[in-house]
């Protein structure tokens, strides 16, 4: 059965397929999402219609139609006054508030499909535990409800400013053989004396990342450079970062990656004892796309850069210096803690970098980690429990068998590796949750995609789940010689802002992102023009409302408050506080402030959020995730599945159906929304 309000509603659904279509032809992201043609509706208990599921509903569907001017059908009650209608045409947000506005319905939902929660098939995910969400492990990151969101996008490129990396490595790879790994570049230059001994592979810079080894042995000692680094085989550093946050996932090999589609950039930067801090800040810079005399450009430049590496010590100038320059071309900079029990290491203690501390399983800080005010949030390190035996929670990841050089590759269970711990190895799940961010969000920057990690944080526990500790975390200042290698409760000034939550980040990053620009001059007692509509909604959504307001609300009258653009009277003296919240389609929100003084204006909002495209994802088969390496073309989420039905149709339903169709047919169908130079 099918009931038409009036010509009224026909002409409104046929300008709504228009007007999609329309917005398709000028070629916008920006527009409404659509989900279903199904809306839960509520009605008010003090309303008659619907009063009884065995009353006739025919009327009431109709009656409701000719109301909100939309085409309805009723298809059944879950109760009294609750009850499934369908509309002819995929519900948009516009389509939705005119049913909430009706004065008899108390709310109006989309009925949605819910699907299973999306599982990686690699034979090393059931050791993954910090990919997981278990009371059990209250530090595991909940990847598996993030990927439920987004499993990244085959253009976000993370740089692994690293060891080099083993090219080689089948749940890695070359990204033209279907892999993960771009090409990348080798920063370790040569030694002072003019050899190539930290190099390890008897040059200087070139365009090979390829990870030699990095062994160290008794004779190597012998030279200076070496002198107070341990006798120790290689450690494939930079294969077993690049493996936490991006295995290729999804192809029943191996271990799974925090992010399954993506391209890693491995820039080799340190050698055998580590690296200088000229070839890290070149590194840096080329993986940002800042050019390096001598070196070539970088083709594809990183939105992410992961360093697990550092050394006790001050932020120096010339990290200042670099930091500035790579973050000004919108890159995150995610940089390990260290293993120190002491102060948090240089650079992760430079000001506008992610610094990542290392928890237990439990969400207590691990003994080794370093922790204090400069830490962001803290994310998994691994730990082996209190049982003996073999270690219970180890980071598991790609590596390789080789004592000096490269030998077979495999992972760290099947390498007789028993462990492999360090905040070495939470950076990168960090990078990994921030790269599944940018997926979702590109406008995002990195100031605030720092402010939406931890935004998205889970709370520290006040004591530990399995030894009983509650004793706080009480870091000594810099410089100081004490350390605390013991497990201790975190807080807020020791370990950041909480523990790293894959789901809550991503879905912070879902959030829209208010802006605010001033469009006239500011003169004393004279209106000033503040435009929001350069605000920027997440990929796939669309900004739908904006409220704006004084603070407090009698300081003044703002003029189209639920405008993009409004207007206020400057004040002839002292200034006054406006408040912006732009919604989307989802009914996230964000805000921001703006102070109006009587010739100038100051917000912290940017003038424009919409300075970035949200990524494109690849066709066909692509880098990094799914059964084979190929990846979903969804740039947000696993890809999309049809919507609901019921009920019959009508000749005048069919007649619509076809121009739906039409529309599908023009690919306006929307997805579900569903560690010292090297410090292990």
């Amino acid at each position: 059965m099918m009931y038409v309000s009036s010509f009224k509603a026909w002409m409104g659904v046929v300008s709504i397929v228009l007007g999609l279509v329309a917005v398709e032809a000028r070629g916008q992201t920006q527009t409404e999402e659509i989900y279903s043609d199904r809306v839960i509706v509520k009605l008010r208990s003090d309303n008659a219609a619907f009063a009884k599921p065995s009353m006739t509903t025919s009327a009431d569907a109709r009656a409701l139609a000719d109301r909100v001017g939309l085409m309805m059908t009723h298809t059944h009650a879950l109760g009294s006054d609750l009850h499934v209608l369908r509309i002819a045409a995929p519900i948009t947000a516009h389509m939705l508030a005119q049913i909430r506005h009706d004065g008899r319905v108390e709310f109006a939902e989309i009925d949605r499909r819910r699907f299973a929660h999306t599982l990686a098939d690699d034979p090393g995910f059931a050791n993954q535990w910090y990919l997981r969400a278990d009371a059990l492990t209250p530090a595991a990151i909940n990847a598996v409800s993030a990927w439920d969101a987004t499993l990244g996008n085959s253009n976000t490129v993370v740089a692994v400013i690293d060891t080099g990396v083993l090219f080689d490595h089948p749940d890695l790879g070359r990204a033209s053989a279907g892999g993960r790994l771009l090409d990348g570049y080798d920063f370790v230059s040569a030694d002072s004396s003019g050899t190539f001994a930290a190099a390890n592979d008897g040059n200087g810079r070139d365009a090979d990342a390829s990870d030699p080894g990095d062994w160290i042995t008794q004779s190597d000692k012998q030279n200076a450079l070496f002198k107070n680094c341990d006798v120790a085989n290689s450690s494939w550093h930079g294969t077993r970062v690049s493996g936490i946050l991006g295995a290729i996932t999804g192809n029943a090999q191996g271990v799974a990656g925090i992010t399954w589609s993506g391209l890693i950039l491995p820039v080799r930067v340190l050698g055998k004892c580590g690296g200088y801090d000229s070839d890290i800040i070149a590194g840096m810079q080329w993986a940002a796309g800042i050019d390096v005399p001598g070196v070539p450009s970088n083709p594809t430049p990183a939105v992410i850069e992961n360093l697990s590496l550092g050394a006790s010590g001050a932020c120096s100038q010339s990290y200042r210096t670099a930091i500035g320059q790579v973050t000004a071309r919108n890159v995150l900079i995610v940089v390990s803690a260290g293993n120190e029990g002491g102060p948090v290491d240089s650079p992760a203690n430079c000001a506008s970098v992610v610094a990542v501390a290392g928890v237990r399983h439990a969400g207590t800080k691990v003994g080794y980690s370093n922790l204090g005010p400069e830490v962001t949030l803290s994310a998994p390190a691994g730990n082996c429990g209190t049982s003996g035996g073999a270690c219970a929670y180890s980071l598991d990841t790609t590596t390789n068998a080789g004592a000096t050089s490269p030998d077979p590759n495999g992972y760290t269970y099947t390498n007789l590796i028993s462990q492999n711990l360090g905040t070495s190895f939470s950076a990168p799940i960090v990078s990994g949750i921030a790269a599944l961010m940018h997926a979702v969000n590109a406008n995002l920057t990195p100031a605030q995609l720092l402010a939406r990690l931890q935004e998205g944080a889970k709370p520290f526990p006040t004591q530990s789940a399995d030894t009983g500790v509650t004793q706080q975390c009480a870091p000594e200042p810099q410089g100081s010689t004490n350390v605390q290698n013991t497990e201790c409760v975190c807080t807020t000034s020791t370990c950041g802002a909480g523990l790293a939550n894959a789901a809550g980040a991503v879905a912070a990053a879902l959030r829209p992102i208010a802006s605010i620009a001033v469009t006239s001059a500011v003169v004393a007692g004279k209106d000033v023009t503040l435009d929001a509509s350069h605000s920027a909604a997440a990929c796939g959504r669309s900004i739908v409302a904006y409220q704006w307001q004084a603070v407090p609300a009698t300081s003044a009258t703002v003029s189209n408050d639920t405008q993009a653009i409004a207007t206020v009277t400057a004040p002839t003296s002292g200034a006054i506080t406006l408040h912006i919240t732009v919604t989307d389609d989802h009914g996230a929100s964000d805000s921001a402030d703006i102070t109006v003084f009587p010739t100038f204006t100051s917000t912290q909002a940017p003038a424009d959020a919409r300075s970035v495209s949200c990524p494109v994802a690849s066709t066909g088969s692509s880098p990094g995730s799914g059964t084979n390496g190929t990846s979903p073309t969804s740039t947000s989420a696993p890809a999309a599945r049809s919507g609901g039905g019921g009920g019959a149709l009508g000749g005048d339903e069919l007649v619509y159906l076809l121009v739906l169709l039409w529309v599908k047919g023009k690919k306006r169908l929307f997805a579900n929304e569903r560690g010292d130079s090297l410090t292990l």
